[in-house]
């Protein structure tokens, strides 16, 4: 298995498409309207969207540059539109038509023929033939012209230079002011039949192909709901996961609302999913079970902070709400209260019938429901709801961290079946609509294991198997910091606890939250093959947004992996008499004044190795055939005892816990692999021998509190404290393969006294 980090040149394999292609326009708007774009036929795509001021505004988008697919799957950057001729047919209700002031303009961004930037507002009631509301409309890039009356107020277009453009979408009511509408304004435009000729009308677009892999896809629609579900599934499709999606709907897009003083509450007038989110996710599910994916529907007790009602909120014992870390922030739902869960029950319900009528199966995720824990150790079950369902005056915990007494054992226990209760309230409420459903419960391991005592609130018993299907585990924080050690553990800890089989889990690797910190996709590689090595039912990487803009791209290995690795040594007798040989690969080049320019092409040595010389009789003959065929000539690499360097103490002494630093802590850090220093120059150690590895801590040896992991690695079961310098002692062999896939040897030389040549080969390994 392995990643790779695609960049925007990767691309080697091109097809082409049509500018203006329906599956590659988008849609943007201001807070708190909604809208979403789909495709309703090869040349045709429809917004929906709900308005609920008088100065909402949505733009149904094209970019002249791809920025939202996979640098293997985007277009091709093309700015110039001037040979181009778009033409398509218009249909829209509830948006202000073609002839009305502040109707379906076509604002294009770009610089003008002097390269400065310029926006040109064009009418489209202009270059349309028809009714406001029906229409064709033809437009030529060469002899374009922006303004509302032509020719009087013409503004030539130059469509040499263009970034993006975009059709302006405003509700009937629309005045430019910020007036709350009474209800919401649903309305919706449909562009079809679009057709784009002349020069430049074709752009290349990546087509790479990734073989299918078992690494499965998360998506989430709060990320995503701006781009065509065909657009999505094709980037999921290409990139080789093609079995299943676990998407979560969010937290800030998939409710209506309705007004109250200056804001905009959750509301369950109408339904519980606006027309923009209901009309995506019917599209996106319904591809889904064409291609044949399995989609998993995640719902959360988070909500966008702005938009929930006040009595929803957890709160602190001071009365504070729960706050996420988010900018701007989202709130938690409190497990006690009836109005809010209700919500939620409803909610789920809605994603569920839109699923059954896709024709898919239900599968419901509860997603990372728990009583939420401030930073500095609050837990926020002190709202008035919790407070009543918790015998009306629960006791304080100041720091859910620290030491507690029995009465706050016992309110984290009541907190804990609370919850309970309400996520099975929340399954039975989507079984009731699709008795069929399958139910998965996703926990955070990082927050809900903060504190000894936290789990008896946030991984509560009631959630011991079989009450759901399938246990989701997610622990990015650790993974992206280097806590290996936390990873196990946690799981370890949810698997003992709650009973789920390692085959009925599912375990999330990630995610990258900025772009910069794209080196750590390596680290969340590593933790979704170890998940898959254990035998976990299904790992998902977190999330497709953070794929998309990093190039994240995953293959496996689709044929039968042959063992490259027997973790025995070469025979200690043959070996001990061995010739070795380090060598380097540098690249000298003499220059017309004889001075030389000289380039180390490897960071260390690479070991050559002769073990003829131990041969010392006809027994040893024999072993060393037996052992090249166990090995299958040089296909299997196995141990070797260097007779020369193989302890950290020197280069053959008996090792010490001091001999070799190998790290410094860093409060989250628990791996440090072993390394071997040779003045200025690290080599790492990756076959230590068991039994032989010493470790200290600031000078003082451990004895307990660390194992030996794979691939020698020290592994602490917690953190080290920042600046605690980790040291070790250990001997060591060398990985090898036999250098060649045969073994020449003759009786007849070999009595006579002639050494044969068995030459090895040092392995990399990471």
């Amino acid at each position: 298995m392995g990643h790779w980090l695609a960049t925007p040149a990767a691309a080697k394999v091109f097809g082409h498409l049509k500018r203006f292609d329906a599956r590659f326009w988008s849609v943007n708007f201001p807070r708190p309207m909604m809208a979403s774009v789909v495709t309703t036929g090869p040349d045709s795509v429809r917004v929906d969207a709900v308005f609920y001021k008088a100065d909402d505004l949505a733009g149904l988008i094209w970019e002249a540059e791809d920025r939202s697919d996979h640098p293997l799957l985007a277009y091709e950057t093309d700015r110039d539109f001037r040979g181009c001729r778009l033409r398509f047919r218009w249909r829209s209700s509830g948006i202000k038509g073609l002839d009305a002031i502040d109707g379906p303009t076509l604002t294009i961004e770009g610089r003008d023929a002097a390269g400065q930037p310029k926006s040109w507002y064009v009418r489209l009631w202009n270059y349309a033939t028809g009714a406001p509301d029906d229409a064709t409309v033809a437009i030529d890039f060469a002899n374009l012209a922006g303004g509302f009356l032509l020719p009087d107020e013409a503004d030539p277009v130059w469509a040499g230079d263009i970034d993006r453009l975009f059709i302006s979408l405003v509700p009937p009511g629309y005045s430019g002011e910020a007036a709350s509408f009474s209800a919401p304004a649903e309305g919706w435009a449909e562009i079809s039949g679009i057709a784009c000729d002349g020069a430049g009308s074709v752009l290349a677009i990546g087509e790479t192909l990734v073989p299918e892999h078992r690494l499965r896809m998360a998506t989430g629609y709060d990320d995503l709901y701006h781009l065509t579900p065909a657009r999505l599934l094709r980037n999921i499709v290409q990139l080789g996961s093609r079995n299943e999606i676990n998407h979560y709907v969010g937290m800030s897009h998939y409710f209506r609302l309705e007004p109250l003083g200056s804001g905009f509450y959750v509301s369950l007038a109408g339904s519980a999913l606006n027309i923009s989110c209901a009309a995506w996710h019917r599209d996106f599910l319904a591809r889904a079970h064409a291609l044949g994916i399995s989609v998993i529907l995640s719902l959360s007790y988070e909500l966008f902070d702005a938009h929930c009602w006040n009595d929803w909120k957890q709160r602190t014992e001071a009365g504070a709400p729960a706050l996420t870390g988010w900018v701007p922030p989202s709130t938690l739902l409190s497990p006690a209260h009836a109005g809010a869960m209700n919500y939620l029950q409803a909610a789920g319900r809605a994603f569920a019938a839109i699923a059954r009528d896709a024709g898919a199966a239900v599968r419901f995720q509860v997603g990372e429901p728990w009583w939420w824990v401030t930073g500095d150790g609050q837990i926020c079950l002190y709202d008035d709801a919790a407070k009543a369902a918790l015998g009306g005056h629960p006791v304080s915990i100041a720091d859910v961290r620290q030491p507690l007494d029995a009465a706050q054992k016992d309110l984290l226990d009541q907190a804990g079946a609370q919850l309970a209760a309400s996520t099975a309230s929340l399954v039975a409420a989507v079984k009731a609509e699709v008795p069929s459903a399958e139910s998965l419960l996703l926990v955070y391991l990082p927050t809900v294991l903060d504190g000894a005592e936290a789990r008896r609130a946030n991984i509560p018993i009631g959630w011991a198997a079989p009450a759901f299907d399938v246990l989701q585990l997610e622990d990015y924080d650790w993974v992206v910091a280097g806590n290996v050690g936390a990873t196990a553990r946690g799981i370890a800890e949810a698997t003992e606890r709650l009973g789920y089989p390692i085959e009925e889990q599912h375990y999330f690797a990630g995610f990258v939250l900025r772009p910069e910190d794209r080196a750590q996709w390596a680290a969340i590689a590593a933790a979704a093959e170890a998940a898959q090595k254990h035998g976990t039912g299904s790992v998902f990487v977190w999330a497709l947004p953070q794929v998309l803009r990093d190039g994240f791209t995953w293959f496996d290995n689709k044929e039968e992996a042959m063992e490259a690795f027997h973790d025995v040594r070469f025979p200690v007798a043959l070996g001990r008499e061995a010739s070795v040989e380090p060598s380097f690969s540098t690249a000298v080049v003499t220059t017309a004044s004889g001075a030389e320019q000289r380039n180390s092409d490897w960071a260390d040595a690479r070991l050559r190795f002769d073990a003829g010389p131990g041969l010392r009789g006809e027994a040893e003959l024999q072993a060393l055939i037996a052992f090249f065929r166990a090995r299958r000539g040089a296909a299997v690499a196995f141990r070797f005892e260097d007779p020369y360097d193989h302890s950290s103490h020197g280069m053959t002494g008996e090792p010490e816990a001091d001999d070799q630093p190998i790290g410094v802590g860093d409060g989250l850090r628990t791996d440090f692999p072993l390394i071997k220093h040779y003045e200025d120059q690290v080599r790492r150690i990756t076959r230590p021998v068991a039994g032989s590895v010493r470790v200290s801590v600031d000078g003082v040896e451990q004895v307990s509190g660390w194992i030996l992991a794979a691939g020698g690695v020290v592994r602490f079961e917690t953190p080290l404290p920042t600046g605690a310098v980790v040291r070790a002692g250990y001997r060591f062999d060398v990985p090898v393969r036999f250098a060649e896939d045969r073994l020449s040897v003759s009786r007849a030389t070999f009595a006579a006294g002639e050494v044969p040549s068995v030459p090895l080969v040092e392995v990399r390994e990471p």
